[in-house]
């Protein structure tokens, strides 16, 4: 009987590893427009501002000077984008830690042959609700940056 059991958890652990892939594929599709953004539109502008600080008459101090605040805009962008996926990643953690603590729970109360379907159910509401935050995430993001 515990080999069924393990057996089962096994299934289980798959298809939630296999649902947090599909969170990890939803959140990089969302934000594949502003990954484009920052890293080409905003990326190329830090350049071509970069490359105007290079005048002879300018001193070496000058140059670094005028080179750093080129790549505010690019660094300001970057801290946006990781600080709110901190965030979304935190909370989703956050969720998925209540949903281990009420199958561990479970497992104590010897409730086990539902606890892994609760922890899975569990684990799938809370991936199904971060991933339909990412839409609103996204445009709060290039609300932001001021993308359009």
């Amino acid at each position: 009987m515990e080999h069924t059991g393990s057996m089962e958890e096994r299934v289980v652990t798959d298809r939630i590893r296999r649902k947090l892939e599909e969170v990890n594929a939803a959140a990089q599709k969302h934000l594949a427009g502003v990954q484009d953004h920052v890293n080409f539109t905003m990326q190329q502008a830090y350049f071509k501002c970069a490359y105007e600080c290079f005048d002879r008459r300018r001193s070496q101090e000058g140059i670094n000077n005028c080179v750093e605040n080129c790549s505010v805009p690019v660094l300001s962008a970057n801290n946006v984008v990781e600080t709110e996926m901190a965030k979304f990643q935190e909370r989703l953690n956050r969720s998925l830690m209540v949903c281990q603590d009420k199958f561990e729970a479970a497992k104590l109360q010897k409730l086990k042959t539902h606890a892994t379907e609760e922890l899975e159910s569990c684990v799938n509401r809370s991936i199904d609700d971060s991933i339909r935050v990412l839409p609103h995430l996204v445009d709060q993001i290039k609300s932001s940056l001021s993308i359009n």
